[in-house]
């Protein structure tokens, strides 16, 4: 069996990184400005904190369990980990394919670490940070159908024929654990799949997924479980007071049997099995109740809802119309999709759930431009999802965006686009829990404190792979897409006590240009020999810490 892929080994030659046996410490100047607003008087004042990065080397061995195993997302996933970490291969009337990770943030795309005699050094974002490969990663789950991960995959028919056949022998041997079917949630033509649930009361169903977690932690021998839900897209919850408005209330609603949703369900029991939870569906699983009580336990949730193709070509789209000061005033979108995900969203009130999750998606690229807007003031955005049978997995989308340009003008883009929906999906779900257990091994010293933090419990840092970002109280809300992957990469950077990417290259524009200072190393004996912070192959099987 093959393991992880060689990686490179990556050195900060600065006084102010420091490696050691458990750790990598980056002293790491964060600069920022607040604007004071008075009438049209703004005050700009620059400042800057000085804070201590660290971060756990150990890469542990990493479970990931999903709700909804046996469904597309579920099986393409499983299947295609399979396929990278056996170094499959198959023959398709295209030609011969490989099994690779195309798609991924992490492990598909490159950041640029400076400027090097032949110019700009890329590297893998995978090889900035320590950080579980997905090769490695375990999986286990719960799905309301009983179909092994094999006959599974077949039903969904994502993957070419001659693929499925070499590997339907490691599928076949996965069987979803029962789980939690409470039908008013989701569409009734849902119905004829739930032959795995959970009986008992609701308090016992929480138990019982507990109790799975912690039967698959010792069984499988990883050292952390995430746990991500991609079942069902459900309706949306009423927030009631006094049944989830907080955590208490909702940890009795539970005992009582009161409405609480599957997917809250699985949050909650896994945050009390001290778990990271993922919503990757884009109903409003984290009640108030579950994000406090996520926050008194200290763990990390994140979501809501993949951002994998027509949502995240938005957010790119509509980013670049307002930035180049072109006033977006219409943006129609339709889909239709066969797969049981396009079924169970043909039901009124779980559309109701996607369709809110795509239309805000422009909401901080308008606000951000008073220009073009006046307050208040919003495109035009619609959004219509279909079930078609036919078309499977490969799920079509057409765009219309229609904009104003200068002197009363008319600009339209129209886009048709074919998309393989689970296959978009699967490098996601890989990305968001690999993303999440790397933070859960850094920590933050502001200058003056004496106790290192964690991130918040909300991870915003998810935001980019997201539709509809979870994030703090009082934090922004950012979709615009480069700017949500400019966060990710320079939160890593400073983790290496290096500046944010700004790509201005000054030395190559000024007319007489300048060369950069070298940094010497704090001992003054010029370049170090290199102290990789990540070990080649399979990673150290140890703990990382549970923040």
């Amino acid at each position: 069996m093959e393991t992880a892929a060689m990686s490179t080994n990556i050195h900060i030659n600065s006084p102010n990184v420091r490696y050691t046996d458990r750790h990598i410490e980056a002293q790491y100047s964060y600069q920022t400005t607040s604007v004071h607003r008075e009438g049209k008087n703004i005050t700009v004042s620059p400042s800057t904190t000085e804070l201590m990065f660290r971060t756990e080397c150990h890469v542990p061995r990493l479970g990931v369990m999903l709700v909804g195993w046996g469904g597309n997302n579920g099986t393409t996933v499983t299947a295609a980990v399979l396929a990278n970490r056996l170094g499959l291969s198959w023959r398709t009337k295209t030609g011969e394919k490989r099994a690779n990770y195309f798609g991924s943030l992490l492990q598909a795309s490159t950041v640029c670490l400076g400027s090097g005699p032949e110019g700009e050094v890329n590297v893998p974002f995978c090889d900035l940070l320590p950080m579980v490969h997905p090769n490695d990663i375990i999986f286990d789950g719960w799905d309301i159908s009983s179909m092994d991960l094999g006959r599974a995959m077949e039903r969904a028919q994502v993957f070419d024929w001659s693929l499925q056949e070499k590997l339907r022998p490691h599928m076949s041997c996965l069987k979803p654990r029962p789980s939690i079917y409470i039908p008013e949630f989701i569409a009734a033509n849902q119905q004829n799949r739930a032959d795995n649930v959970l009986t008992g009361t609701m308090s016992e169903q929480v138990e019982q997924i507990r109790a799975d977690i912690r039967d698959f932690r010792q069984s499988s021998g990883v050292d952390k479980v995430i746990v991500l839900w991609t079942a069902n897209t459900e309706r949306f919850c009423d927030i009631i007071p006094g049944v989830n408005d907080t955590a208490q209330n909702l940890l009795a609603a539970i005992q009582s049997g009161a409405e609480v949703s599957p997917s809250t369900l699985f949050a909650v029991a896994s945050i009390q099995e001290g778990c990271a939870y993922i919503n990757g569906s884009p109903q409003n699983t984290f009640v108030p109740g579950a994000v406090e009580l996520a926050v008194q336990r200290g763990v990390f949730i994140g979501g809501d809802d993949f951002k994998s193709g027509q949502t995240k070509i938005k957010s790119v789209l509509v980013d670049f119309l307002v930035s180049a000061g072109i006033k977006p005033t219409s943006i129609v979108s339709y889909n239709h999709l066969g797969n049981n995900d396009g079924k169970n969203l043909s039901a009124p009130q779980q559309f109701r759930s996607k369709e809110i999750s795509k239309s805000n998606v422009v909401d901080d690229m308008v606000q951000s431009n008073p220009i073009l807007y006046q307050p208040g003031e919003k495109p035009d955005h619609c959004v219509v999802i279909k079930y078609v049978p036919y078309v499977g997995d490969s799920k079509r989308a057409m765009d219309e965006y229609t904009s104003e340009i200068m002197m009363g003008g008319t600009n339209t883009i129209a886009l048709h686009n074919t998309c393989e929906d689970s296959l978009l999906a699967s490098p996601i779900i890989l990305d968001l829990v690999i993303l999440t257990e790397l933070c859960q091994r850094v920590t933050v010293r502001p200058q003056g404190e004496e106790d290192y933090q964690s991130f918040h419990s909300v991870l915003a840092l998810l935001s980019f792979l997201c539709k509809a970002p979870l994030v703090p109280p009082g934090a922004p809300l950012i979709n615009a897409f480069f700017r949500q992957r400019a966060c990710i990469e320079n939160i890593m950077r400073a983790c290496l006590g290096l500046p944010p990417q700004n790509h201005m290259h000054l030395e190559h524009k000024l007319q007489r240009g300048f060369l950069p200072p070298l940094i010497p190393v704090a001992d003054g004996s010029g370049r170090a020999a290199p102290r990789p912070h990540r070990v080649s192959g399979r990673p150290l099987l140890q703990p990382g810490l549970r923040l």
